[in-house]
């Protein structure tokens, strides 16, 4: 018995050895493949955070949901910051993602509360990578289709789970172009509305190749400044396989009125 542990020690050592010099080798080909990975796997929970600085002040947007990657679907409840009093300023926002889709309930900006707004992705100038306060799961993995440059940082854990850690530079103009029908609409739209197409990225693969952990950092030109900001925004992914449904608006809870437009 104790020399058949020894041998399964050795095994796994000497394959993760192999993964590590296959990391080392070949990372940009993994991480081009890593969408491909979430769609074997099919669903996952979500944590996402988005944070930029605006006014000279840091603001966090955070969500969790479930979301489904062969139907490009699901939903995210996200809590937005407290007001500088300390109080709560805004209802959680609900979003139900969909190919080509974005819904919102508790938008605000006008919109009564029970009803939703629905928004083209692909009519937005960031493709909805940063507008909607996440960006959703499925695309942002396949921004890393159109990863140029990619390097192995090295072993950790993320939540007790044994990861590979990979720092690169996405193309949002090449993911694009082998993206599903749905993501590369508006990877394009993003590729032409940021102030640049490159996303310099930090993603945590385990060792089935999943995306355990992914931050992206885009140069978003917000509104009448000039001038990019910084929007990093976190995928936190866990409960492979995990049920998901998602249950799509009526028609007559969709709110089709004018939605009041932010001064400042």
């Amino acid at each position: 018995m104790a020399g058949l542990l020894v041998g399964l020690s050795v095994t796994g050592c000497a394959d993760g050895a192999a993964e590590d010099a296959r990391a080392v080798a070949d990372p940009v080909q993994i991480l081009r493949q890593a969408p491909d990975v979430l769609l074997e796997a099919g669903s996952a929970q979500a944590r996402t955070s988005m944070e930029m600085a605006t006014g000279g002040t840091r603001v966090k947007i955070r969500g969790t949901g479930v979301y489904d990657f062969r139907g490009q679907r699901g939903h995210l409840t996200l809590v937005l910051p407290q007001q500088p009093t300390g109080t709560a300023g805004h209802l959680p926002i609900t979003e139900i993602l969909t190919p080509g889709a974005l819904f919102m309930k508790n938008r605000g900006a006008g919109v009564p509360a029970d009803k939703w707004v629905r928004i083209d992705t692909a009519s937005l100038v960031d493709g909805n990578l940063v507008t909607g306060g996440a960006t959703d799961p499925y695309a942002a993995a396949e921004i890393l289709r159109g990863t140029r440059t990619a390097t192995f940082v090295g072993r950790t854990e993320i939540s007790g789970v044994a990861v590979r850690h990979y720092r690169g530079t996405a193309d949002l103009a090449l993911a694009a172009r082998s993206a599903s029908a749905a993501d590369a609409a508006a990877l394009r739209a993003a590729a032409k509305g940021f102030a640049t197409a490159l996303v310099p990225f930090d993603v945590y693969l385990d060792d089935q190749g999943r995306i355990r952990k992914i931050r992206q950092r885009f140069a978003f030109v917000n509104g009448r400044r000039n001038r990019a900001v910084a929007v990093h925004s976190t995928t936190h992914l866990h409960a492979f396989g995990v049920p998901v449904t998602v249950t799509l608006p009526r028609a007559e809870d969709i709110y089709t009125g004018r939605i009041a437009e932010k001064q400042g």
